[in-house]
């Protein structure tokens, strides 16, 4: 039995995302983290990070690398110039890492996203467009919060600095199912899935981004699309199927709710 007592410590929550933690405790890690949520939700941002760091860097990872890259072989050379030989090549090394990471998308088969606008809202609909991917196409897991829990806007709206609002989809059609924090460009995330009747999904995506306001914009990536946009010091990103018309109804809807002011309370 654990000593709730005696807290668990932060690498043992580091060492049960990266799967080292001990089996003989990770039953009790497990059970710390379901009487605290906030440590719960510092391990599913983890998680989340990871799982977006494997996406976009998983096939670069394993692939060999090329022969003329064997440092082995250029530092038996017995040449002079051997060493810089050998720092030419660590230097054509990194370069061609840059440029497998600025060309992503094309090793999984799927064409690199082509997005318009200043670079702050670039980044923020790429990583909008990264998890859509990532989580849409969950089964079991596709949410960290259920729709029906009081707790997900306003934790939110908390953990990213800015009042969030889950906008209300269903006339035409959708549901929101739930929600899940991320780690976003510059500090957290927030991500909402709504979900229609023929099971297609929906994911509205805010985050900090720095930056003038901008109208829509539009970009597709394969069989997923997104509309995005910058207000005040936040962007976002609406992402869905790759049917233009349709895509364009949820997010001009959830635009003119975003804008829209909240109501006032009756203080009464």
């Amino acid at each position: 039995m654990i000593d709730r007592g005696v807290p668990v410590t932060e690498d043992e929550l580091h060492a049960l995302v990266d799967g080292e933690l001990p089996a003989d405790r990770r039953r009790d890690v497990e059970t710390w983290l379901a009487n605290h949520p906030e440590d719960a939700a510092r391990v599913a941002a983890w998680r989340s990070q990871a799982e977006l760091v494997r996406l976009r860097y998983g096939g670069t990872a394993n692939e060999p690398v090329p022969p003329r890259f064997d440092l082995d072989r250029v530092g038996q050379r017995a040449r002079p110039w051997s060493r810089i030989a050998a720092a030419a090549v660590i230097a054509a090394f990194l370069l061609g890492g840059l440029g497998g990471w600025f060309g992503r998308g094309a090793w999984d088969g799927v064409p690199a996203v082509k997005i318009e606008g200043a670079p702050a809202v670039r980044t923020v609909a790429a990583d909008a467009i990264d998890a859509h991917k990532l989580y849409v196409v969950e089964v079991r897991h596709p949410i960290e919060v259920p729709a029906n829990a009081a707790h997900l806007v306003p934790w939110l709206s908390k953990r990213i600095g800015t009042q969030l609002r889950a906008p209300d989809l269903s006339q035409i059609g959708l549901k929101l199912i739930g929600g899940r924090l991320l780690p976003g460009p510059h500090g957290p995330a927030a991500l909402l899935m709504y979900e229609g009747p023929s099971g297609e999904r929906f994911t509205l995506y805010a985050a900090r981004a720095t930056g003038p306001d901008t109208a829509l914009r539009y970009s597709v990536a394969g069989e997923v699309a997104a509309f995005y946009w910058i207000e005040g010091e936040y962007g976002y990103v609406v992402a869905g199927p790759a049917d233009r018309d349709r895509l364009q109804k949820v997010a001009s809807a959830t635009y003119e709710q975003l804008e829209r002011p909240a109501p006032v309370k009756n203080p009464g």
